[in-house]
């Protein structure tokens, strides 16, 4: 397929022009002169230099790759029939639509929720525990979680093969945590079948995991996370979050959202976390 540079340029500027900063969780600011956003804001949305976004809305620059056209329509907050169209203005094929659970646009409406969450730990997703998007609070709590690469993202698979992993969570809830993984796997690979990411996540752990191989062989499905989650953060302590989900059926994407009760000890230590920020040792 070949670019269309006047047509991507133009699709461009005017979905920039219709987004408003409170859209993507910016702040508005006084001395705004444009009705939409920057070019420079949408870059940083978008994880892309100023210079480069504002070469592709002239109509000039190289042609974008599918994974760059991927982060402009997240960071634009695309609904898949306009993500699909600004793959086809850049001269590639839309990916895949469906909930085979390998998308990982977020949908605007998720996004829109996400953004508002700032004062809060949250994330979004995947069916594999794969996270797409974090708070900053989020990141704060957990570490930034979207810098791990291939089956390390999951954290289902982490937890078996990456002992700090384990060390967020209360040692009394790990027996529990390791029969909630294995099983969420296996429902997972029964789900998306042979050759899916799940069944090759099972095939490396029943490799590198003895701990994983004795929980597969018990065939067990149906262990649910349990609402109340215990975290053990090295520079606040222990706390004792309620998760709440929200589901995107579409694209098998899940938020998930931390609350303390008001007044707990849980509370004040997400306030102070709020401060201190996320370990650069995570």
């Amino acid at each position: 397929m070949e670019i269309d540079r006047a047509g991507l340029a133009a699709f461009l500027r005017r979905r920039r022009e219709l987004l408003q900063p409170e859209d993507v969780g910016l702040p508005r600011g006084r001395r705004r002169r444009t009705g939409g956003l920057r070019r420079e804001e949408v870059a940083e949305l978008c994880h892309m230099s100023t210079d480069y976004y504002a070469r592709l809305e002239r109509g000039r620059g190289p042609r974008p790759s599918p994974s760059m056209i991927a982060s402009i329509a997240q960071g634009l907050h695309l609904s898949l029939d306009e993500r699909d169209h600004l793959f086809r203005l850049g001269g590639h094929a839309p990916p895949v639509r469906g909930t085979g659970g390998t998308s990982e646009h977020i949908s605007p409406g998720l996004l829109r929720v996400l953004d508002r969450l700032e004062d809060t730990p949250a994330e979004v997703v995947t069916e594999l525990g794969e996270t797409l998007r974090q708070t900053p609070l989020g990141a704060a709590l957990t570490g930034d979680t979207t810098r791990y690469t291939g089956p390390d993202r999951s954290l289902g698979y982490r937890w078996f093969t990456d002992p700090a992993t384990r060390a967020l969570y209360a040692p009394g809830d790990h027996a529990f945590l390791s029969r909630m993984f294995a099983s969420g796997l296996r429902e997972v690979t029964a789900l998306r079948g042979p050759g899916s990411r799940a069944a090759q996540y099972a095939e490396l752990l029943l490799a590198r995991s003895d701990e994983f191989r004795r929980l597969w062989d018990r065939q067990e499905v149906g262990v649910r996370p349990h609402h109340l989650k215990r975290f053990r953060h090295p520079e606040v302590g222990d706390l004792e979050l309620n998760c709440q989900t929200l589901l995107d059926p579409d694209q098998s994407h899940r938020l998930l959202v931390y609350t303390a009760v008001a007044g707990s000890e849980s509370h004040e230590r997400l306030r102070l976390l709020a401060v201190v920020g996320a370990p650069s040792a995570r």
